[in-house]
């Protein structure tokens, strides 16, 4: 088992690996910014490390700093969670090359993946549906460019290859305006992501976003934990997640996971991932794949019983995994929803200190947050501020006790997208089930 660990990130998910750590008896290093000090993980950790004035590039995406904070504290291990460094597959060569452990896949697997061009590729070449398109980096051939184009179908996404969280996309109706709109995500993504390379896809008109939470370990075990359904979305960030998907049937979780899990095992794949997919017309179509946890596994953990995060640890301590598909059953059906610091109707951010908080309690609730009476939001990263999730034995059950809760929390001082939540849950196409990534912003926010 692992001895010690730096936790590199803050919030709700650096309090999530702590609470995982010390159920397996790990020592924890919890490194923080200046503005950080006060954060509930940073409280209750064994041993911290201040990295770095607020501005993330200076704390938090501050590698030498980060190595250091292991090395003077000797660690064995560094955990990233999610965001800042988490998929920087520069920051896990050079942790592991440092002779530490980087809780996550290999280095190799993260640029494969991170790449939307490679990992295209790969998914192909290990049989997982993806959307038609370029297959491959465009060229400078005009001509070829549009003729692959008239093959696909308008409309068409054009992508960068090193973008993700909804940055480097842009929509092209017909073909008129297809180059310059090619040379405009280009200069885009170059100046973004530092890579310039772009692709063509059909853009999906009403799909869904269905992902499949995978575990796999060192061993050459992998399975998959089913699906969720993150199609409530505004501007491409998830606002609220489901699992599993409302109309997925057992035997396209069976046949997607299956794929996934044997996609898993040809690229050699280590740790916890997340496969993601359009979902339309009853077909997975392969998007990206996530190389590390995600924001909503806990909606996956209530309803298989697995707790992600320890297997992370576990799973980087060298153990097998401890379970066989066979053992994994769906029961239930859980929520999440993302609770941020923002203006609920322009969302702007809201930092500023919490005057007063009560978290909601009761059969089935689970609130993932770092808040407390007191606590100062700060203004310089991400604004959730926190998780609250609902497990019931139905759909119905789990969105009843949902909307319970968002009725009994209490955030005062700041304001939040609570209510936002409130209105989604009360909504007629969403309590259906099956709203497309779309619904939220075209129809119940208004957005055109």
């Amino acid at each position: 088992m692992l001895d010690k660990v730096v936790i590199a990130n803050r919030g709700e998910i650096a309090l999530r690996i702590l609470r995982a750590c010390r159920e397996l008896g790990i020592r924890t290093v919890a490194v923080h910014s200046t503005v950080d000090r006060d954060l509930k993980h940073v409280r209750l950790a064994d041993e911290t490390v201040c990295i770095g004035p607020p501005p993330a590039a200076e704390s938090y995406l501050n590698m030498p700093a980060l190595i250091s904070a292991a090395e003077v504290t000797d660690a064995v291990a560094i955990h990233p969670g999610y965001g800042f460094l988490s998929e920087n597959a520069d920051f896990a060569e050079r942790v592991e090359q440092s002779g530490f452990i980087f809780i996550g896949p290999q280095p190799d697997t993260i640029r494969l993946m991170g790449d939307k061009v490679s990992a295209i590729k790969a998914m192909k070449d290990a049989g997982v549906p993806c959307v038609p398109g370029s297959d491959g980096p465009l060229g400078d051939d005009d001509q070829e460019t549009l003729r692959l184009a008239r093959g696909i179908g308008y409309p068409i996404i054009v992508k960068a290859a090193g973008g993700g969280g909804g940055r480097g996309m842009r929509v092209v109706h017909g073909e008129a305006a297809l180059l310059t709109t090619i040379d405009l995500t280009r200069s885009e993504a170059n100046a973004a992501f530092g890579n310039p390379v772009v692709y063509m896809e059909k853009y999906l008109e009403h799909p869904r976003h269905v992902e499949i939470q995978v575990l796999a370990d060192n061993h050459g075990n992998a399975i998959h934990l089913g699906e969720r359904d993150c199609s409530m979305q505004r501007r491409h960030q998830k606002v609220l997640e489901e699992a599993p998907a409302p109309g997925i049937t057992s035997q396209q979780r069976r046949r997607i996971g299956q794929l996934c899990v044997d996609a898993c095992r040809r690229i050699g794949y280590r740790g916890a991932g997340t496969f993601e997919f359009l979902y339309q017309d009853d077909r997975f179509y392969f998007i990206e794949m996530n190389t590390r946890v995600q924001v909503e596994h806990p909606i996956t953990e209530l309803i298989t019983g697995v707790d992600i995060v320890k297997q992370q640890l576990l799973i980087a301590s060298g153990e097998p995994l401890g379970y066989q598909q066979k053992d994994i059953h769906i029961t239930g059906h859980a929520l999440e929803c993302r609770l941020n610091a923002e203006d609920p109707t322009t969302f702007s951010p809201s930092p500023g200190t919490i005057t007063q908080y009560h978290a909601p309690g009761g059969p089935g609730i689970r609130v993932d947050s770092h808040i407390y009476n007191g606590y100062r939001v700060p203004p310089n990263y991400d604004s959730m501020i926190g998780k609250l999730i609902a497990h019931g034995e139905t759909r119905e059950a789990a969105i009843a006790r949902m909307r319970n809760a968002l009725a009994e929390l209490v955030i005062e001082g700041i304001k939040t997208n609570a209510p936002l939540h409130q209105r989604i849950l009360n909504d007629a196409r969403f309590v259906a089930g099956g709203a497309n990534i779309h619904y939220l912003e075209k129809q119940l926010l208004g957005i055109r």
